[in-house]
């Protein structure tokens, strides 16, 4: 494929879509929007892009329409002035896609800090999400756990931010650790290292590590706004193996969503949708079927757990 405004180092193999772009508010954003059906919209965390769902995507491009977005600085998106790669401007960034691709009724598939800005375009534009598809993430203030606070503060400080302008850190460390049922191959690692090549691009994946906790009232107004949304029907799947997400957010989010469904996948990481991507591509399927079939049924909760051999 020869997309304008494609580079030549993404693989048409490794990335077989089209890359489509829209311009606002001086940013170029990047999406794919695969496939027809009931529509799907993936949000990626740090330091990835809609890379990391191709495999998702190619396996349910038949039965659903699937639209995945970079945010600005990520991938192949592009800011535009002033742009601080703030997760609130990500956010913000989400709700223009929505009203200018004209989605409703979309299935928000979130991971990392996709979580907290899909949600919170959720909250914005309600009529444009009618379920939710929560991949080891989270959407409140991190409040109490010292492990997490501290890496916050690490990473996101001045050392931590300079490494990782400097060394891509967060490619090539993060990526590689949050794989634990396969490795990612090496043009694989390309793909990302290539999305963020330069000192002045892996600003955007600097700034997000400190906003853990810096961006505090952001998320504990999309904390406050989740029950608003508490009624939709959630699928939560959860890689067990994840080093920043651990069980106690999955039954947090099991609390908040009385309609959900848990899918556990054994022994994956934290990049669940790419380190056992058939397994959420069938959680999708699956859930959305077990959705049609009982429209009229009182919702409930449940779980069930995979393990990696599980077909």
């Amino acid at each position: 494929m020869a997309d304008a405004g494609r580079p030549v180092w993404v693989d048409d193999e490794l990335f077989p879509f089209e890359s489509r772009f829209v311009a606002f508010d001086g940013h170029t954003v990047h999406y794919v929007d695969e496939g027809s059906g009931p529509t799907l919209l993936f949000l990626h965390g740090n330091p990835t892009w809609s890379f990391d769902y191709r495999d998702v995507i190619r396996a349910l491009r038949d039965e659903f329409r699937c639209v995945a977005l970079d945010y600005p600085g990520f991938g192949l998106s592009s800011a535009g002035p002033g742009y601080r790669y703030l997760p609130e401007e990500h956010a913000a960034v989400v709700v223009d896609f929505l009203d200018h691709l004209g989605l409703s009724d979309v299935t928000l598939v979130a991971h990392d800090w996709g979580g907290p800005i899909g949600l919170y375009a959720a909250e914005q534009r309600p009529a444009a999400v009618g379920g939710l598809v929560l991949a080891n993430t989270w959407a409140w203030p991190v409040n109490g756990d010292p492990i997490v606070e501290l890496a916050s503060r690490l990473m996101g400080g001045p050392v931590g931010r300079e490494l990782i302008r400097r060394f891509n850190l967060f490619v090539n460390a993060m990526i590689p650790a949050g794989h634990r049922l396969r490795k990612p191959s090496p043009d694989e690692m390309a793909h990302y290292r290539n999305a963020l090549a330069t000192y002045h691009r892996r600003h955007a994946s600097a700034v997000l590590p400190r906003r853990i906790t810096a961006s505090r009232a952001f998320l504990a107004g999309i904390e406050a706004g989740l029950g608003d949304l508490a009624a939709r029907p959630a699928l939560i799947v959860w890689g067990d193996a994840d080093f920043a997400f651990r069980a106690k957010e999955r039954q947090r989010w099991e609390q908040i969503f009385a309609d959900h469904h848990t899918v556990i996948v054994e022994g994956a990481g934290h990049f669940v949708q790419s380190d056992a991507p058939d397994r959420l591509a069938a959680a999708i399927r699956d859930w959305r079927s077990a959705l049609d079939g009982r429209r009229t049924s009182p919702a409930r909760g449940d779980a069930r757990r995979e393990t990696p051999t599980e077909s």
